[in-house]
């Protein structure tokens, strides 16, 4: 299998260390570079072309497709210190039920579950010395049906469910888990999906990625006696 990650130098402060994962655009890239405030970060993207924005102090950039499991498991060797994990890399085309093939559900659930869950598990020896945080962007299609969105819908609710379990088993860890749900976020993956439906792009309506990277700052810095499990990001006007 050919080596699917490429890194830059590692890091070399003392600062604690935050992975995460789908951080080359979006959401994932404004909470790369929020992190990098107060963390050193790894921020993983597929390939190495679109990383050159992550090329500033504080982060180093992993290439690596987060659906081989030969990825994962270097980036989980590579960081020896792992205090938080954000995963933020999904596939969020809206599909029919109609338009939906087996290789379809096998994509979606590869990225959007089997490679935050896997990660996760293979990061849990530093987690769990670290006391860290693990960070699910979800989405507001965890808590509620969106039509003409069946298989991102259904992958969204799997991963909610993971992380809800994974909270309970790492209790006796200090492991903090929580799912942070963006509603409507001004995203390339939003601006896509919505093209396509022929509905002009308002980005005005939408959230914007810089306030779902606060919240994520919001879980990562919340005190040693609170443990954040569920927070909901909607727009200021409420979307149909």
């Amino acid at each position: 299998m050919p080596d699917t990650t490429r890194t830059s130098p590692p890091l070399s402060s003392d600062r604690p260390v935050a992975i995460v994962a789908g951080a080359t655009s979006g959401m994932g890239l404004a909470i790369a570079l929020d992190l990098s405030t107060t963390h050193d970060v790894l921020a993983v993207g597929r390939t190495a072309a679109t990383l050159p924005e992550l090329r500033v102090p504080g982060i180093r950039p992993v290439a690596a497709d987060l659906t081989d499991p030969q990825a994962r498991a270097m980036i989980a060797a590579q960081a020896e210190r792992v205090d938080v994990v954000v995963h933020a890399a999904a596939l969020g085309q809206a599909r029919a039920i109609d338009d939906t093939t087996p290789d379809v559900w096998q994509d979606y659930l590869a990225l959007n579950l089997v490679a935050p869950s896997d990660l996760t598990r293979l990061l849990l020896p530093q987690l769990r010395l670290a006391r860290g945080t693990v960070v699910f962007i979800g989405s507001g299609a965890s808590t509620k049906p969106v039509p003409g969105s069946a298989v991102y819908t259904a992958t969204k609710h799997a991963l909610r469910g993971f992380a809800d379990v994974l909270r309970i088993d790492e209790a006796a860890h200090g492991i903090r888990v929580a799912t942070v749900a963006p509603g409507q976020t001004d995203t390339p993956m939003l601006r896509q999906s919505i093209n396509r439906s022929g509905t002009p792009y308002e980005p005005e309506r939408y959230i914007t990625v810089q306030s779902v990277a606060r919240a994520v700052r919001f879980v990562v810095d919340a005190g040693e006696d609170v443990h954040l499990t569920d927070v909901a990001v909607r727009p200021r006007t409420e979307l149909g």
